[in-house]
């Protein structure tokens, strides 16, 4: 009897001692509730009320205007503008990036010497400042591919291809890539290591290609790093600013204004506070619908391999 009641005192104490640490995870916990709910919930919710007035973010007086902001976004010239600039770059910067990634890591998965080095090397960009990556590039294209296209008597390199309303895109696409590249790089090598030796020793006595390699060995194994790539790539580049900002600063004209660019501008100095917080919210509803359905492809995707 003593036997099984010191048991019992045992679990109870145990008991006692988790329900003491769980609590202590919890109260851990509250600092940073409070900061996320101060610095983004708060803030959300407060751009989402002024969304409905007419506030212009700096006077103290404003009025509800209900739908009216949000219907006056459907007809404005350079909101679609803005949209139609993001998505082209967007979709075009994320293909573009998960490819050469992918293929720098299988590169620096190889048997090459210095891989180590190379990845270092492959990763700077995402260390440096976008802002400073922007305005070396944007030297680049203004004085050195310029005299690049003198010397070789190439026409279209001449000219600084951001001064062009209708190429200017391509180099903030340019730029974004490069930059981009690094961290999407580190992930695809991560997920090339987790590929067992095995499957590659077993698709090699079965006569595969280095394609069928790929496409029915590799691939599927590291479908979770694509599915990741792919869904951060787009929603960074859906937020896209710093990039703009320090190459063209929406121009030429708003030739490469983003949505984020429009909000900031208009929204804080323009005067169009409530208007660009309606826009926001679109903007914000857009790229959950779109990481959602990526999300939920992808991994359609990985369960069919």
């Amino acid at each position: 009897m003593n036997v099984v009641s010191l048991n019992e005192k045992d679990v109870v104490i145990k008991r006692v001692k988790k329900r003491r640490i769980d609590w202590i995870i919890y109260l851990m916990t509250i600092p940073a509730v409070i900061l996320f709910a101060s610095f983004h919930t708060f803030p959300v919710l407060k751009g989402i009320y002024y969304s409905f007035t007419n506030w212009d973010g700096l006077s103290q007086e404003y009025s509800f205007v209900g739908l009216k902001n949000y219907i006056n976004l459907i007809g404005d010239k350079n909101v679609w503008n803005s949209y139609i600039f993001t998505f082209k770059f967007a979709i075009t910067s994320t293909i573009i990036v998960n490819i050469i990634s992918l293929l720098l890591a299988i590169g620096l998965n190889s048997k090459i010497k210095f891989k180590n080095f190379l990845r270092a090397v492959y990763f700077l960009p995402n260390v440096l400042s976008i802002l400073i990556i922007g305005f070396i590039f944007n030297y680049i294209f203004s004085y050195a591919v310029p005299s690049i296209g003198e010397k070789l008597g190439i026409e279209i390199l001449k000219s600084n291809i951001l001064g062009n309303p209708k190429l200017a895109w391509i180099g903030v696409v340019i730029v974004a890539v490069w930059q981009a590249c690094a961290l999407n790089t580190v992930l695809y090598i991560s997920g090339l290591q987790t590929v067992p030796d095995e499957l590659y020793e077993a698709a090699s006595l079965d006569g595969a290609s280095k394609f069928q390699e790929f496409w029915h060995v590799t691939f599927p194994v590291i479908a979770p790093f694509f599915t990741i790539n792919m869904v951060l790539a787009m929603k960074n580049f859906l937020m896209v600013f710093d990039h703009v900002m320090s190459l063209t600063s929406g121009g030429p004209g708003r030739a490469t204004e983003s949505i984020s660019l429009l909000i900031y501008r208009s929204g804080f100095a323009g005067g169009e506070f409530a208007y660009q917080s309606a826009n926001s919210v679109i903007y914000f509803i857009f790229i959950i619908i779109i990481s959602i359905i990526q999300i939920r492809f992808l991994q359609k995707r990985e369960l069919d391999m």
